[in-house]
């Protein structure tokens, strides 16, 4: 799978602030996604107390998270690339996501962004509540897509496609059947 990861320039620099739980899963795309990328970097943990001066060398700083009315990100497509720019993307559970955004009270008044919807997700050995909830890579590629629509950056799903066939394979078509197919 390594192999198969690519190291894609972005202009956009991508902050992933990891919820701890969530760096110990062993399916989580995270991680994938910041290999994938020139300019990314994931900090893990609940309360990140070097997140405020990141932001202020930022001229444009939108959380990749579903926003508010009164905090709705402009759209991604009118950014100026030319100026420095950072796409701070929360990553675990709703839930954990929630307790990130709550113990850094910056992010709560930053601009958000949320993905128009789009395909369904891909990741088919994790479940979510939300019909439009898609894995933290996708979430990424997606938004960067937006961006910088001059990059392809489906190839960063690659890794993330083959483990999640790994995943179905390991686990064999019975209990895949049983427990995934019917929720997709």
């Amino acid at each position: 799978m390594c192999a198969q990861i690519p190291y894609l320039p972005n202009q956009s620099q991508v902050l992933v602030l990891q919820h701890p739980d969530e760096s110990k899963h062993p399916l989580n795309t995270a991680r994938l996604a910041v290999l994938g990328l020139q300019q990314a970097q994931l900090w893990i943990g609940e309360r990140f107390e070097a997140l405020p001066a990141l932001l202020e060398r930022m001229e444009q700083v939108c959380v990749l998270f579903p926003a508010k009315a009164h905090h709705v990100c402009q759209p991604l497509s009118a950014w100026n690339t030319s100026v420095p720019s950072l796409l701070i993307v929360p990553d675990g559970t709703w839930r954990q996501v929630r307790k990130i955004i709550h113990a850094n009270p910056i992010l709560e008044r930053l601009p958000h962004l949320s993905l128009p919807l789009a395909e369904p997700s891909a990741y088919r050995v994790r479940r979510a509540r939300e019909a439009a909830a898609v894995s933290t890579i996708e979430a990424i590629t997606r938004a960067l897509q937006i961006l910088e629509p001059e990059q392809n950056f489906s190839p960063l799903l690659r890794p993330f496609q083959t483990m999640v066939e790994q995943q179905i394979q390991a686990m064999g078509a019975e209990v895949y059947a049983r427990n995934y197919q019917k929720n997709h």
